[in-house]
């Protein structure tokens, strides 16, 4: 072979190996790069979400809102009274006790409490010993709800995880078939509780 004519086809073969490594690096880091980009800076995020409510995403749990419960191992409809348990937080127990029916075979995946930071009145206290058997019941500490939920004041309904980190919110005009399938939705993908 004459070593002349390999000479410059070497260069050539380097030239090509360096773009296809150039381009094997571009396709396999270029991905999350641009994903780190776009968690970053927040550019190309889809606005459309599935879910009815707030999504919780901090990390807070039952106790940094307040609530003294114990761990019962299930996901949980809970609503919280800071003031009196007046008219809409009323509504939203008797809402968390339907959904709660309406889970049909799921429903000993999860239940329902109220946290509460004002004693009940009598009428509803005995009520809800009559009606909601399975209704748990909980403190509610007012301060540590104010820090925890920034003042939201007013009755709200928390959807719980097993472990006690709380996933969505909604206010007492929520509907109670979106919250349905918001829950629905978290035991098909969830494989606890």
């Amino acid at each position: 072979m004459n070593p002349a004519i390999a000479l410059p086809e070497a260069p050539a073969r380097r030239r090509r190996g360096r773009w296809q490594l150039i381009l094997l690096i571009a396709v396999v880091v270029g991905p999350m790069l641009l994903a780190s980009g776009m968690y970053h800076w927040r550019f190309w995020v889809p606005d459309g979400r599935s879910y009815h409510g707030e999504l919780i995403g901090n990390g807070l749990g039952r106790t940094d809102i307040g609530v003294t419960a114990a761990d019962e191992h299930l996901w949980q409809l809970l609503v919280t009274a800071p003031q009196d348990c007046a008219q809409e937080c009323q509504q939203l127990v008797y809402l968390a006790r339907q959904i709660h029916i309406g889970l049909g075979r799921e429903a000993s995946r999860a239940g329902h409490a109220l946290a509460n930071a004002r004693p009940l009145d009598d009428d509803f206290a005995t009520r809800l010993e009559r009606e909601y058997p399975q209704l748990q019941r909980y403190g509610l500490d007012a301060d540590a709800y104010a820090r925890g939920t920034h003042d939201l004041g007013g009755a709200q309904l928390w959807i719980v995880d097993p472990h006690g980190n709380l996933v969505l919110r909604y206010d007492a005009k929520a509907n109670g078939k979106q919250i349905l399938n918001d829950l629905r939705h978290l035991l098909k993908l969830s494989k606890i509780g």
